[in-house]
């Protein structure tokens, strides 16, 4: 489409871009975690390691996607990586995927949300329910107030969201920082008053650990330590780019690590590994999840009340980064004349592009009545993780393919930085693959059906002179 009329502006600073880093990583995670770690490790230093190597993997593909954003500084990230890595075609089947599928990432961190809200303010009884199957799996769908309160907070986010990135800023510096220090608190707090004994004195290898375990545990602690490719989809807004965004990438990853790490120790430090073991997961439903235990070990009833409002400031503050920068997607694409002109629209006062904002939370709030964002969760793990594997590719095809461009930041390291962030990725791909394949082809599937759709956009964008 023509490039005229109002353009995203420059106005994210440091502690802005800071803010956006550490709120699309820290969503509900650290909170659940620890349970099914401790169920295949038996160890809380085994535990503590697994974080440790997925804090890891996940540093290396900040630092990777650093060079990226500072090599193109513009709005869409991995999809601007890749087209100029493999071209439009691999783009555009990307940015496909997270119109779609990512959205999914949204509306289950709005149900999670409702969910610690029901423990505050309890819901009553569904409208309406039904069991059916999906990708043979079955599912129970629901409608009622928790879906609606659901609704209302993405839809509450997404319009937070239209007001301008000035305004998104400060909102991301005030929950971010809210949230990291409540995180610190409950974690100083089981420290200092929840002292049961001292769990890390025995460092060995538990009988019946094996490394498939230890790897399914750094898978699960991958998933808590995701979020650092948002912020880069929004380095057209960021004041100094080829400063500011590897500084906050390094920064929010650090600090997220060392909060974490801090968190996880402190669970076991107010709780018996058995304890962190039978709290809420897969394997005990109606359990307590690890952080209102942890709580509840120097708050008593209280620290349930507590970690609820925690989790529902975390996951809200998540939910509102990702909203903010996945937007940046379709607007890239229309951008380039491969999606609807209209997705490209920035609006002049607020400098936003309000209409990719509104449909991604639209679509978002219909999979969250819908009930299947679990399903699309597990087909996006397949098409997340690979697409991450090929933006870690593009860092050594363009050192190969454009040796003599500019580059602010070079990824320290390289090649063995991104080199490992690609193992780790293709790893969880076929980790995907064998433990959900029919979601796995699912995915693999949807991706492909992006195909003909490139084809058509293509072919309106070479018959539409500029």
């Amino acid at each position: 489409m023509p490039k005229s009329g109002p353009e995203l502006v420059r106005v994210l600073n440091f502690s802005s871009t800071l803010a956006l880093v550490i709120n699309s990583i820290v969503g509900t995670g650290v909170f659940f975690k620890a349970a099914v770690m401790t169920q295949w490790l038996q160890s809380p230093v085994l535990v503590l390691l697994a974080w440790l190597v997925a804090g890891a993997f996940s540093l290396a593909g900040a630092l990777t996607y650093a060079e990226l954003a500072c090599l193109f500084p513009r709005a869409g990230g991995e999809y601007v990586y890749l087209k100029e890595g493999y071209g439009s075609a691999v783009a555009f089947l990307c940015g496909w995927m997270r119109l779609i599928i990512s959205s999914a990432g949204v509306s289950a961190l709005a149900v999670g949300f409702t969910t610690f809200l029901a423990v505050l303010v309890p819901f009553p009884s569904s409208w309406m329910s039904h069991h059916f199957v999906v990708s043979g799996h079955a599912v129970h769908w629901e409608f009622g107030t928790k879906q609606v309160v659901a609704v209302a907070v993405i839809l509450s986010c997404g319009a937070l969201n239209c007001f301008g990135v000035v305004f998104g800023g400060h909102l991301q510096r005030i929950v971010g920082a809210v949230k990291i220090l409540g995180i610190v608190l409950l974690a100083a707090g089981a420290l200092l008053f929840g002292r049961i004994g001292h769990p890390f004195t025995a460092t060995s290898v538990p009988p019946g650990v094996h490394l498939q375990a230890f790897g399914a545990a750094i898978i699960a602690a991958l998933w808590a330590c995701d979020g650092w490719a948002y912020m880069p989809m929004m380095a057209s807004e960021v004041q100094k780019p080829e400063r500011t965004i590897p500084r906050a990438l390094f920064a929010g990853m650090a600090i997220v690590l060392l909060v974490y790490l801090l968190v996880n120790a402190s669970y076991f430090v107010a709780l018996s590994p058995g304890q962190v073991a039978a709290s809420s997961s897969t394997r005990y439903p109606n359990a307590l999840p690890v952080a209102a235990k942890a709580a509840e070990a120097f708050l008593g009833s209280h620290g349930t009340a507590l970690v609820s409002v925690l989790v529902m400031l975390s996951a809200v503050g998540a939910l509102n980064a990702v909203i903010l920068t996945t937007a940046r997607i379709p607007y890239a694409m229309a951008r380039d004349r491969l999606f609807f002109a209209t997705f490209g629209v920035v609006s002049p006062g607020a400098h936003v592009p309000v209409f990719s904002v509104v449909i991604i939370s639209l679509w978002s709030a219909i999979l969250a009545i819908s009930g299947t964002f679990d399903q699309l969760t597990n087909m996006y793990v397949f098409g997340l993780w690979l697409f991450y594997a090929l933006g870690g590719g593009a860092v050594l095809v363009l050192r190969w393919r454009r040796p003599s461009a500019l580059r602010p930041y070079r990824t320290i390291g390289y090649p063995f930085v991104p080199l490992v962030f690609i193992g780790a990725a293709l790893w969880l791909v076929l980790d995907a693959m064998e433990t959900s394949p029919i979601e796995s082809i699912a995915g693999f599937v949807l991706i492909l059906i992006g195909l003909p759709l490139y084809v058509f956009w293509r072919s309106r964008s070479v018959d539409t002179p500029l």
